[in-house]
């Protein structure tokens, strides 16, 4: 996972944070990543569709999010960290030549961030093997994702704390404290409703989608909507653009 430093990234500029499934790209990584590491390895046929079916039963009855993130991990207990990122390199370049695997306005706002001189901040519940190789391709300076507990190079299926919900919104300040960038000069990008924290925490808030909940307070605060086309895979290497205004 990218780790940043005092060194990495712009500096004296905004932060533009941007949550990764279904805001800067269309499909929910974890799954995506899921299905092809289990339909590649080892896992025994059908493999994948018991262990959504268990996950999904357990959002519908009601486990918090952050607990159904936990969930994911243990599934990858006695995995190779080094087999993971081979792995997670093989599922990037297969599923971001779908057409939609990007959403093109929302990959177009961070190449306009970056290229203003914004630090550019991945916060994801997904993990280094999806974030990666996106946070590369996408030109992103760091990216945070939920951190798996590693033992002699191997995951435990334990994690730390999952990055959803209020933690997107701590990591959001930790990281303007870090950098000196008052919250009021950052921008951030979110599609679901456990993004409002990080929303809330920042000074330019931007809706991705049509959640009700986020498009509630868009209504009532005046934030920034962007309808998140698919379309066709937009090649993370364009070139500059204008940086956009700050509200």
């Amino acid at each position: 996972m990218t780790t940043p430093s005092e060194e990495s990234g712009p500096r004296g500029r905004g932060i533009a944070f941007f949550d990764v499934d279904e805001t800067l790209i269309g499909p929910k990584s974890m799954f995506s990543f899921l299905e092809f590491h289990f339909g590649h390895g080892s896992r025994e046929p059908g493999s994948y569709e018991r262990a959504v079916a268990h996950l999904r039963a357990a959002a519908a009855r009601g486990v918090p999010r952050q607990d159904v993130n936990r969930l994911y991990y243990r599934l990858m207990a006695g995995e190779s960290v080094e087999g993971l990122r081979a792995a997670g390199r093989k599922w990037f370049s297969e599923a971001a030549r779908a057409p939609g695997f990007w959403h093109t306005p929302v990959l177009e706002r961070l190449r306009r961030h970056r290229a203003g001189g914004d630090l550019v901040v991945l916060l994801s519940g997904s993990f280094f093997a999806c974030l990666d190789p996106i946070a590369e391709a996408a030109g992103a300076h760091w990216a945070l994702g939920t951190r798996p507990v590693v033992r002699d190079g191997l995951l435990t299926g334990e994690v730390l704390v999952p990055m959803i919900g209020a933690t997107k919104g701590v990591a959001a300040r930790a990281a303007a404290a870090v950098r000196d960038v008052p919250l009021s000069d950052c921008t951030a990008y979110g599609d679901h409703s456990s993004d409002l924290a990080l929303l809330s925490s920042v000074g330019s808030p931007v809706v991705v989608g049509e959640d009700s909940v986020l498009a509630a307070h868009a209504e009532a605060h005046g934030w920034e909507r962007v309808t998140a086309g698919s379309g066709h895979p937009v090649p993370a290497s364009g070139g500059e653009e204008p940086r956009p205004s700050r509200r």
